[in-house]
């Protein structure tokens, strides 16, 4: 790569990619659907990772303390489960990895390939909510400024939005490239086959994936592919995944104001050096809404690291400087809370607006297929609303969470997320939208059971003439006892028939004299209006 003798370098880089996704249920009608036990068997990549709580005492280190310690104790027992007597038992979450992708080749708009390195792809499950993030984080030393912000605005896009005038995709890298160990190609992006995309999405009204991303999800299929795998998906949001990245650079005070722009928002780089993104009308109080400068521009001496963090919702940005020891360090340091408390903090803030996501998905796909004519429609469209009730409150019981930590950093930034990605708003639109449907069930439940009642009633008052004509003849106005058997027999045929013919005749027009016992009990008509012969007024 060609750089001038004064650009702007970054000495060391990381950047976490999440992609949440909803998850198609494996057995219709079922309530809790364990996707993740369809991750088995020795052609899967994919191996469940072990629970750093179980391990010996001995290997459990400061790293894993400071991130457990710096949650409040409900989140705790979420991430990391309770043991011990009395406990919650394990966590609801489960994580998968594969360990087969080890680097990948990147070509950007330069057209330079970069060789990075790839530190974990992880599969994430939650417990009682059909949603999976996918976690990819990549590593990158010494290299240019205007890269790294091409990257962030470049890598995570699972489908390009737009093609340019050569035939390349739009806001995509030119080329993504998955290796192994020994340097052998696994995957390669397929963005540029503008045929391929054009047609899915003409064919099965959805976005088509790319095939480097598909391909790490596999044996994850997309839901509307022709794929005939168990586990099944389906996209969330739009095609850009939330990202977290951290950077140290020799002297983060020589970004421009433009820079920290372009960083913070993942705009790219700009044509020219120190130009804007956006109007400046627009980006007015940029520094107010998305940077967090706590520890920004400290005083020497203070004791205190510089560090600033950028955060508006889509992306979370770390910068500071290289020298640092506290901000390198992968155990103690920021770096180390980068990769494990902020990656946490993220995780739980965009599980958060993809479950919600998901909620209101199923809702409109239950009402979409309801048939108000079909009997077996309703009675599967009540199904799905009670279960999608049920999950709701099992999840605001015992995912959803205004703070995560009493540490000011963690809970600031928290927040500020929450609020860029409006979970709170969200989450009250899908309360209110549950709420609708059960109450919607509520009424139409009492609307059925004030039928019932009225039809019962309606029969009982025609089955009280029964028992009086039954009674009358139990009066010996006609002596039969004497008679022989099949003439006794035969007056009580002749009188069962017509009573229950009549019971049933009253069962079938219990609407219609319904009505009329309500006009005949209404004092305010007259005497014909109420035998139906000419029209009252109430």
């Amino acid at each position: 790569m060609s750089e001038s003798d004064d650009a702007v370098r970054v000495r060391r880089f990381r950047e976490i990619l999440l992609w949440p996704v909803q998850l198609m249920p494996l057995q219709e009608g079922a309530q809790i659907q364990r996707h993740w036990e369809r991750l088995s068997g020795p052609d899967c990549v994919w191996s469940e990772v072990a629970d750093e709580f179980t391990l010996d005492p001995g290997e459990f280190k400061e790293r894993h303390y400071i991130e457990f310690t710096a949650f409040l104790p409900y989140v705790q027992r979420f991430l990391y489960g309770e043991g011990g007597a009395g406990g919650y038992g394990a966590s609801p979450i489960k994580v998968f990895r594969r360990r087969d992708v080890t680097h990948a080749r990147l070509t950007l708009s330069d057209g330079v390939p970069r060789v990075v390195e790839i530190v974990h792809i992880d599969l994430t499950f939650f417990h009682d909510v059909d949603v999976a993030i996918l976690a990819v984080e990549i590593a990158a030393e010494d290299v240019e400024l205007r890269w790294v912000q091409d990257l962030l605005y470049r890598f995570g896009r699972t489908y390009p939005s737009f093609w340019n005038a050569d035939g390349s995709a739009g806001q995509c890298c030119r080329k993504v490239e998955w290796l192994a160990a020994d340097g052998a190609v696994l995957a390669a992006s397929d963005t540029d086959d503008k045929r391929t995309f054009l047609e899915f999405v003409c064919r099965n009204r959805a976005p088509y994936i790319a095939a480097h991303w598909a391909f790490l999800l596999k044996p994850l299929a997309l839901h509307q592919s022709d794929a005939s795998g168990a586990l099944t998906y389906r996209q969330l949001e739009y095609q850009r995944m939330p990202l977290l990245a951290y950077i140290s650079m020799d002297d983060p005070t020589r970004l421009a104001r433009a820079d920290w722009v372009r960083l913070g928002l993942a705009t790219g780089p700009g044509v020219q050096d120190g130009t804007l993104p956006f109007a400046e009308s627009y980006l007015y109080g940029f520094e107010q809404r998305y940077c967090y400068d706590r520890y920004w521009n400290l005083a020497p001496g203070c004791g205190l690291s510089s560090v600033r963090m950028i955060c508006c919702g889509h992306a979370l940005l770390m910068v500071g400087r290289d020298g640092d020891s506290f901000y390198t360090d992968l155990e103690t340091g920021l770096l180390g809370q980068f990769r494990h408390q902020y990656f946490l903090l993220g995780l739980i803030a965009h599980f958060h607006r993809a479950a919600l996501l998901m909620l209101s998905d199923r809702l409109v796909v239950a009402i979409s297929r309801l048939d108000i004519g079909d009997v077996d429609s309703v009675k599967v469209f009540k199904r799905a609303i009670r279960q999608i009730f049920e999950i709701f409150l099992r999840f605001t019981h015992r995912y959803w969470f205004h703070e995560v930590s009493n540490q000011g950093p963690a809970r600031d930034l928290f927040r500020m997320w929450s609020e860029h990605l409006g979970t709170e708003r969200l989450y009250a639109e899908v309360r209110d939208e549950v709420q609708d449907m059960s109450d919607y069930l509520d009424s139409d439940g009492l609307r059925r059971q004030a039928n019932s009642v009225l039809r019962l009633t309606v029969v009982t008052v025609i089955g009280m003439i029964g028992t009086l004509v039954t009674g009358f003849l139990g009066m010996n106005l006609l002596a039969l006892g004497d008679e022989p058997l099949w003439l006794r027999v035969l007056v009580f045929m002749l009188t069962l028939l017509p009573t229950v013919g009549l019971i049933l005749l009253s069962i079938a027009k219990s609407k219609r004299l319904a009505d009329w016992l309500e006009a005949l009990s209404d004092e305010r008509r007259p005497l014909p209006a109420k035998l139906g012969l000419r029209r009252g007024r109430h």
